[in-house]
């Protein structure tokens, strides 16, 4: 697990700084600040159980709203022909950059999510 925490908390500081340039940098370094501090601490053993569970409740409250408000994944999907979304860096049309951040959260929820049962695991092996 801490070769997990580790990547992840390189990738999600990595993708906080790509925020930089973003129309929303306000919003999405804080999301991905978050990430990696929850991944960070995880790699040096210190689990959260009640943080997961506050992120992982925002960002899929967020990731639905981006899935199905105008302009997101299932626009993309459905009226789009799910066009590449990773083309260019620069998201030129609205159901791009909603889509995208789709998918930065749900790659935030899947690792919250892991080190969620995983620090659940381990308190239970404890008792």
């Amino acid at each position: 697990m801490k070769v997990f925490n580790i990547f992840f908390t390189l990738i999600f500081i990595l993708f906080a700084a790509l925020q930089y340039n973003d129309p929303d940098p306000w919003l999405w370094m804080p999301i991905y600040g978050y990430g990696a501090l929850m991944c960070g601490l995880a790699a040096t053993d210190r689990y959260y159980r009640g943080a997961y569970l506050s992120g992982i409740f925002l960002y899929l409250v967020y990731a639905s709203y981006l899935f199905f408000t105008k302009d997101g994944v299932v626009d993309w999907a459905t009226n789009h022909d799910a066009q590449n979304i990773a083309e260019t860096m620069k998201a030129e049309k609205p159901w791009i950059e909603d889509t995208r951040e789709f998918f930065g959260l749900l790659i935030l929820i899947i690792a919250l999510l892991i080190n969620y049962i995983y620090a659940g695991r381990r308190q239970h092996a404890k008792v």
